[in-house]
């Protein structure tokens, strides 16, 4: 499964032991049953999340380290975290402490009946592994903890997985999202390494053909992931793990697992290289955020399946601008190791990637057109994605490598982001995501609030679309039309025409992450760039303090919003700076 770790160099094995040093001297965070109620009780997720999370990454690090030296130094430690881990009453997270779907969870785990999940399915796949790599070193530290921990996976994933039917599991015609290959390839990787029968496997892999089927409905042959490019790494990437193992199993059935040279497989591969901008800059929509850093390792592989060199040197140069020996945080175990056995080839992969195409998704409504130091986006679709926004015609740019008009992304998660209320939390609202509101009223969610009459033009110098975006709006917001026209003018600049016809009063939201200065009905970013406005009466400039720790991440403490009156048609031509030489 992973390459040979014995004659790794220095500057590979240097900064895992590093960190396993350093994991050895940790604690083991004490989880008690007040941190698992703070969900139920509060909406906080991050008090167990914090403890939680921690464990696994300490382990993480304490197993690259004994994996690197193969000295036996880090046993007893790992001895310690294995066995915190395998105490732990339940192993998902209490907003998924759920049986059936969009139900109430419940407070605490019921331990005769585990939840098989997200970090469930993680926990068994890193244990698995840890059993493969380490155990008998482990049985001669701690005699009996392998069989603690074949127990404990068995229990608590694999009956549940073949014996009950959880919801991303698939069921006809029911939407699917990243949880079904994310579930599925730590399922499958489970049954690859641990000692299982071949009818336990022969029925996993069935299931697990059965569970990707479901998922790969919903994409659209064009490989768009309408949960943005940060989940590409629990979607596409996790289709792609999913697909090696079932490779790996090689259990005849009549049921047909997806291939690599399938064209929609091929385009799932290819979408994050679609979406990058710059750095760790991706275009973000949905609950992305403007910056990831996508397991490299795994996207190189995926290109070299799919044929795809262009994609594998995208993911090696995206690999050596961290370092290629700079070890990830990655929670899944597999891509440490994945990052591991393959870090010196692709230290030797020199291909240069040619850089991606304008392109436009139709399955999702978006278009990505590129001009030397511009990178736009704008998104037609509706507001029924996964993860979902309302930011049916919402724009993106980029201008010179950094970030102009924004998408601001989501902050942190709690009990509110995945329920009834999750609309009431702003940056889920259409009116901060650089969209027009009608007297206070904004665009609603589902699948029938979208964008129509959609037209999109790539041409050699000139990339343009254009929609009706009033029916993203209720029937109270009054609006008859509102056409958005988005062109990119190769060489010359960015220009947006909206054409309102209706009954209340508009005003055109637009995001900044600087302070912009007004004047004379031009926005400008101090060297950055210029909107400059045709048809707007009044232009003000909303100061918004950013408290939360995620946004401010991305954002800093303040970000700023430039609110745009106007009648029934407004102009905009943005112009970039040129970039100072240096």
């Amino acid at each position: 499964m992973f390459r040979d770790f014995t004659s790794l160099p220095t500057a590979a094995t240097s900064p895992l032991i590093k960190r396993g040093d350093a994991a050895a001297l940790e604690t083991w965070p004490v989880i008690t049953a007040t941190d698992i109620l703070d969900y139920t009780r509060t909406g906080t997720r991050v008090f167990f999340e914090d403890k939680y999370f921690t464990r696994r990454h300490l382990l993480n690090d304490l197993v690259m380290a004994e994996v690197a030296t193969m000295q036996g130094q880090y046993i007893d430690a790992i001895v310690n975290g294995v066995w915190s881990i395998c105490e732990e009453s339940g192993w998902q997270l209490p907003p998924h402490n759920a049986y059936i779907r969009d139900t109430p969870t419940l407070p605490l785990p019921d331990v005769t009946r585990p939840v098989v999940e997200l970090f469930a399915c993680e926990t068994a796949a890193s244990l698995s592994l840890i059993y493969h790599l380490l155990g008998d070193k482990l049985d001669v530290a701690a005699p009996g903890i392998t069989t603690r921990i074949l127990g404990e996976i068995e229990y608590r994933v694999i009956k549940p997985y073949l014996a009950e039917h959880f919801w991303w599991m698939g069921n006809g015609d029911e939407k699917m999202c990243n949880w079904t290959p994310w579930c599925t390839q730590n399922v499958l990787l489970a049954a690859a390494v641990t000692p299982q029968s071949d009818k336990v496997r022969a029925a996993i892999y069935k299931k697990a053909i059965g569970s990707l089927n479901c998922f790969l409905k919903d994409y659209g042959d064009d490989g768009c992931c309408d949960e943005g490019a940060k989940y590409y790494g629990h979607a596409g990437l996790c289709l792609y793990v999913a697909m090696e193992m079932l490779e790996k199993l090689s259990i005849p059935t009549k049921s047909a697992a997806p291939t690599f040279t399938n064209k929609k497989i091929r385009n799932i591969a290819d979408f994050i290289r679609q979406m990058y901008v710059a750095g760790d800059y991706y275009i973000n929509f949905a609950d992305c955020p403007p910056t990831i850093e996508p397991p490299n390792a795994l996207v190189y592989l995926f290109g070299k399946r799919t044929d795809n060199a262009d994609l594998s040197a995208f993911a090696a140069e995206g690999i050596r601008r961290r370092g290629v020996y700079t070890p990830s945080k990655d929670l899944s175990l597999y891509t440490r190791l994945t990052e591991l056995s393959y870090a010196e080839e692709i230290q030797a992969y020199d291909a240069k990637p040619n850089p991606p195409s304008d392109k436009y998704f139709p399955s999702a409504g978006i278009l990505i057109a590129r001009d030397n130091n511009i990178c736009l986006a704008a998104k037609a679709g509706n507001n029924n994605d996964n993860h979902n926004h309302n930011d049916v015609g919402s724009i993106t740019l980029y201008i010179n490598d950094e970030p102009f008009l924004i998408d601001v992304g989501v902050g942190s998660y709690t009990r509110d982001t995945f329920s009834e209320r999750r609309y009431t939390i702003w940056t889920m609202q259409s009116a901060y995501h650089n969209l027009p509101t009608f007297d206070g009223i904004m665009q609603n969610a589902g699948e029938r609030y979208k964008a129509t009459d959609v037209e999109c033009r790539i041409l050699g110098n000139e990339t343009s679309i254009s929609m009706d975006i009033a029916s993203a709006y209720p029937p109270e917001a009054k609006v008859v039309r509102y056409k958005r026209e988005v062109r990119l003018k190769k060489g010359t600049g960015i220009f947006i025409c909206d054409t309102y016809d209706g009954i209340h009063p508009a005003e055109l939201s637009l995001m900044f992450p600087y302070r912009p200065a007004i004047s004379e009905g031009i926005i400008e970013i101090p060297g950055k760039g210029a909107v400059v406005t045709k048809g707007a009466t009044d232009i003000c400039i909303e100061v918004m303090p950013i408290s939360d720790p995620i946004l401010q991440k991305n954002w800093g403490s303040e970000l700023f919003r430039a609110i745009i009156q106007f009648q029934r048609q407004l102009e905009l031509e943005i112009q970039p700076f040129k970039q100072p030489q240096v």
